[in-house]
């Protein structure tokens, strides 16, 4: 089905006026930052209209590269880049003598699994794919101006588009509308991420939609409530708030839109606590430190947002902490036997796993910030102390035994920590809680360390199996090894004797 054609289209959903040309290089950067696979930019307009200042802005934003050389490809007709994450190929149709020429050129093939932009779409005629957003450039009110028009026949594009303006809007608010946007990163859930770079500051953007699609649906919402999962962007803004009063280093927010789920937040670098896939073990140390300077604190229940309103951390109650491990009966065990556990199966590891929560019914509880390991963690050399640690990932903090966090640093899913450092990080944080307490109950959070531990990696390979499986995305297999020695470690404890004895019986 072929797209509109802006040269009659009387009524397009958005029309931007764009005062020059470094308008022209954010509106390609506000592109940028939605475009995905399989999206086609169709650019139309009179010769000098701002196509190819467009393309070109657009090219090297998703390069992160301001020198890349975009040369026109008016005899070549098509010119692809490969920019990281996807490919993407730059068509100029102006010499096209035929459309029937254009599915010679591969758009098809292409677009399987890249983007394209295409100056001269006209050229194409019926043969142009639909669904492409197509932008119409007009001369605008001056020399330096231009006029922007925006059409489509897929309905996505107008919301996609309305979200990456509203963050334009929002930099504005921060003092960064002129900021360059560039990708950041993304992680397993509908967040994303981006770094803003302007002449004297930085900052990231945290783009955090509605979930859509199955991660929308009632049972994953139902589901994430029932494992205390944060629904929305309130959470992240309230812990954050909290921690920096009490002197953490989780990054300021510079402006925000709670309600669509954006915020502008400090930008605290990029240096993590991890070089050459291995752990850093003075950084590793400072980290669990700062764990035991948190811990030595009493933490909130409710915590007041700048609007006034109030945000309740939840408890990491029983209910959420077995529905967790369930992930393992649920996707690991037939994964590694080839098998579904049984009915027996289940019913003992239900009960095997209530009684290690009775064992450790009386420790240490206070905030859980539930991810606390290398990814989340930035290192800040210039800094001292607690704020030496950057916190980026909180938003699903609980409350619950504090041995949880210290467990996710020192058995870290994406880091193999030698059982040696383990066990040296293990005594610097008991030790700083014994200087802080002389009354540190050692024996009682070393059972909760190993409890928390087993839950959180059980959890785990249930989750990585399932981001494979059912998710497409078999490098988490790369981890199984790792999770699955941390396991045998942990199970050596005591408390665990009996859940041991479960383990070696169901995976192999």
């Amino acid at each position: 089905m072929p797209g509109p054609d802006l040269r009659d289209i009387s009524d397009p959903f958005q029309v931007l006026d764009l005062e020059d040309e470094a308008a022209t290089v954010c509106l390609a950067e506000d592109l940028a930052a939605i475009l995905s696979p399989g999206d086609l930019i169709a650019l139309s307009g009179d010769l000098g209209a701002g196509k190819s200042t467009f393309a070109r802005a657009l090219l090297r934003t998703l390069a992160d590269d301001e020198d890349l050389e975009v040369p026109s490809p008016t005899f070549t007709l098509v010119q692809t880049y490969d920019v990281g994450r996807f490919a993407v190929s730059h068509f100029d149709l102006y010499r096209l003598e035929e459309p029937e020429e254009l599915e010679e050129l591969g758009l098809d093939e292409l677009l399987e699994t890249g983007a394209a932009l295409i100056e001269w779409p006209e050229q194409g005629g019926d043969l142009l794919l639909g669904g492409a957003l197509w932008l119409r450039f007009e001369a605008g009110r001056d020399e330096d101006s231009r006029s922007v028009q925006f059409a489509s026949d897929k309905a996505d594009w107008l919301a996609r588009l309305d979200r990456t303006l509203e963050i334009r809007q929002l930099l504005a608010q921060a003092g960064l509308g002129a900021g360059h946007r560039r990708h950041l990163t993304g992680d397993a859930s509908t967040r994303s991420y981006e770094r803003i770079i302007s002449r004297d500051r930085t900052a990231v953007v945290m783009n955090w939609p509605a979930p859509q699609g199955d991660a929308g649906s009632e049972a994953a919402l139902a589901y994430n409530r029932l494992v205390h999962r944060a629904p929305d962007a309130r959470a992240f803004a309230a812990v954050g708030e909290e921690l920096r009063r009490k002197g953490f280093a989780a990054p300021a927010v510079f402006a925000s839109d709670l309600e669509a789920g954006l915020l502008v937040l400090e930008d605290l670098g990029s240096d993590g606590i991890v070089a050459g896939g291995a752990p850093i073990a003075d950084r590793y140390r400072q980290a669990v430190l700062v764990l035991a300077e948190m811990h030595a604190l009493r933490w909130p229940e409710t915590v007041r947002l700048p609007d006034g309103s109030d945000y309740r951390v939840p408890v990491y109650s029983r209910e959420a902490l077995q529905t967790e491990a369930d992930l393992y009966l649920d996707w690991y065990v037939k994964y590694a036997t080839g098998m579904a556990a049984s009915a027996s199966a289940r019913e003992e590891f239900h009960r095997l796993w209530q009684s290690a929560f009775d064992t450790i019914a009386g420790a240490q509880t206070g905030w859980v910030l539930r991810d606390y390991h290398s990814p989340n963690l930035i290192w800040r050399e210039d800094r001292d102390g607690a704020s030496r640690v950057g916190l980026i990932d909180y938003q699903d903090t609980v409350i619950g035994p504090v041995a949880y966090d210290v467990a996710s640093l020192l058995l870290d899913a994406r880091v193999d920590i030698p059982q040696a450092l383990e066990k040296e990080l293990y005594q610097a944080y008991v030790q700083a809680r014994q200087s802080a307490d002389p009354e540190f109950d050692e024996a009682g959070f070393s059972a909760a360390y190993a409890v928390m531990g087993a839950q959180r990696i059980t959890k785990i390979l249930g989750i990585f199996i399932r981001l494979a499986e059912r998710d497409g995305k078999p490098a988490y297999l790369d981890h199984l090894p790792r999770m699955q020695s941390y396991l045998d470690r942990v199970l050596m404890h005591p408390v665990l004797s009996d859940l041991k004895l479960w383990y070696d019986g169901n995976r192999d």
